[in-house]
């Protein structure tokens, strides 16, 4: 297993004159889990974007180590999976040509017998391998939601986000994502945003956002 840091330094970010946070520093490193809080639309999943670089902070720093080298930013995804409601799946394609995609785009140099093999699994991991084949389109939101955790975990992260991660679930999904929530803590680092009271057991550390927006 490689050991990973995450560092953010004095990190902001704004929406034209909107402060949605500042300031804030962070640092977590293998094996520690982190819960982000605060009411709805209080700035939760932009700070996942910002660190998970699917947008651009305003200012300050996010440093990623992999066995104490920085990575470059344009590198990053390799060593990022994420769980989120703005995730977007290929609703043309089934799950199975999903997670392909999404596999070899992360691991260029596999071969097609790892890939099947991989895929495979995480289908039955999450309950969907008995409809690997159906079209995304036909999916219930509670299965997409599923598919969405499998395509997280696809590269064994270093660091895992889950977006509000009890989205759409029943019991039996629930589970499944604290299992794998569970499991991430012993390969690296877990980030979940969230209101649910449920869900904060799973984290030994907890920041709530809207403390950086004054």
């Amino acid at each position: 297993m490689r050991s990973v840091e995450l560092h953010c330094k004095d990190l902001s970010k704004k929406f034209l004159n909107k402060i949605i946070f500042k300031n804030l520093d962070l640092t977590l490193s293998g094996g520690d889990s982190l819960s982000i809080t605060g009411r709805n639309g209080s700035g939760k999943s932009t700070l996942i974007k910002v660190i998970s670089n699917l947008i651009r902070e305003t200012s300050g720093q996010v440093i990623i180590n992999i066995d104490g080298k920085e990575i470059p930013q344009e590198k990053r995804y390799r060593y990022i999976g994420l769980v989120a409601p703005y995730l977007n799946l290929y609703d043309e394609l089934n799950a199975f040509e999903n997670l392909d995609f999404f596999y070899r785009l992360k691991n260029k140099n596999t071969s097609g017998k790892t890939s099947n093999e991989k895929i495979n699994t995480l289908l039955d991991r999450v309950n969907l391998y008995s409809r690997r084949g159906d079209l995304v389109k036909n999916y219930s939101s509670g299965m997409k939601q599923r598919l969405k955790m499998a395509f997280s975990i696809i590269s064994e992260p270093e660091i895992l986000f889950m977006d509000e991660p009890r989205t759409n679930l029943d019991k039996e999904g629930i589970e499944i994502a604290y299992s794998i929530a569970e499991e991430q803590k012993q390969r690296g680092i877990l980030i979940i945003a969230t209101n649910e009271a449920e869900d904060l057991h799973l984290c030994k550390r907890q920041i709530n956002i809207e403390d950086y927006s004054v």
